[in-house]
């Protein structure tokens, strides 16, 4: 049953699920411990194999001391369906950690593990927030002009004008929460910037935002190109398009960083130049760092539900904690939760008018 006291009468605990990920639990537990000294006031709750995991938690005295374990031998794979997750998986560590939020043990939960899988259970165990049919996965990337929220980054490879229109608002929301716009514009991911382009959903979607009352500015369509331009708070498109778009990302943050390492290898003055230059290039470095925006939460459940890269390192997990935490501090869910109450009635009335008239 859920608990719906308020977060802010609760003590902030975070239940962890400390198998999920590349190299758990190792990674889970040290990025935790990196968390702990930021935010002492964070408790914490493990969900995994006690013997992997009591080893690792005695070299953190202080961690053990504000921590519980919960053993599991149970482990949700890499490879498992979401499907066969969801019937299979109830004694997981995964599960458990989910569970944990529902019944009030805990204020959120973080996974490094099988993203499908964490949807489909946090959905099931969770349920989704009035007049929201899909959680969304959302998350901050670096632009020109700061920080913009992107989503949906994978979660949902198909999706119908309805659902774009409900991530457009739990985008602005997120935005304003998160970054603190007043007034966040909100941008549509297309092949072009014309009217005209795009498939029906999209351009069925533009309309209604484009007509409605919304937190936020709706700027129009965006290309691939505005995205790390910044020319939008929010942007806004499908699973499928998201995961691809960020992705892209990542890679050439890579490979710029693999170029410019072999530029400065290539002769004496070109590494007299770095050591010249050298803390500017750490300034990208760390400006540029993936694991700075570590982190990517499920919006549009009834609990906070944060997804971190499997592949990541301590200080990547640990910065997933911090973004845990600050959705909770913020009462993220509840300010959500009261403004779709005030919008969703009218979008899905707007969306089906929409349609009929396509018809």
């Amino acid at each position: 049953m859920m608990n719906h006291a308020p977060e802010s009468l609760r003590p902030l605990v975070i239940a962890l699920d400390a198998m999920g990920g590349d190299r758990a639990p190792e990674i889970v537990v040290e990025g935790a411990a990196l968390a702990h000294t930021r935010y002492p006031d964070v408790s914490f709750l493990f969900f995994g194999d006690e013997a992997k995991i009591m080893p690792l938690l005695a070299a953190h005295p202080l961690l053990r001391a504000s921590s519980e374990l919960r053993h599991t031998p149970d482990v949700v794979s890499s490879e498992m369906k979401p499907s066969h997750a969801l019937r299979q998986g109830r004694h997981t560590s995964m599960r458990l950690a989910i569970n944990a939020v529902a019944e009030g043990e805990a204020s959120c939960v973080i996974s490094a593990g099988n993203t499908g899988a964490l949807m489909a259970m946090a959905k099931f165990v969770l349920k989704t927030l009035p007049g929201i049919d899909r959680p969304a996965i959302a998350t901050l990337i670096p632009t020109q002009k700061g920080e913009s929220v992107m989503l949906d980054l994978g979660a949902n490879v198909e999706c119908d004008a309805e659902n774009l229109v409900q991530f457009a608002l739990m985008g602005s929301i997120f935005c304003r929460t998160v970054l603190g716009r007043q007034e966040p514009t909100i941008g549509l991911l297309n092949i072009g910037t014309e009217e005209l382009k795009g498939h029906d959903e999209i351009r069925i979607a533009a309309s209604i935002l484009r007509e409605r009352p919304i937190p936020g500015r709706f700027f129009g369509f965006i290309e691939g190109n505005d995205v790390t331009a910044g020319t939008t708070d929010v942007v806004v498109t499908d699973g499928f398009s998201g995961n691809i778009a960020l992705k892209s990302i990542e890679g050439t943050a890579r490979l710029v960083a693999h170029f410019l390492r072999q530029s400065f290898e290539a002769s004496w003055i070109a590494k007299l130049g770095y050591l010249l230059s050298r803390g500017a290039f750490q300034q990208l470095k760390k400006r540029a760092d993936p694991r700075r925006y570590n982190g990517a939460m499920f919006l549009g459940l009834q609990g906070v539900c944060v997804k971190s890269h499997g592949g990541t390192d301590a200080q990547g997990f640990a910065n997933a904690i911090g973004v845990a935490r600050d959705l909770v501090a913020h009462g993220f869910n509840e300010k959500i939760a009261e403004e779709l109450s005030m919008q969703y009635g009218f979008a899905n009335g707007l969306i089906e008018a929409q349609h009929n008239d396509t018809l």
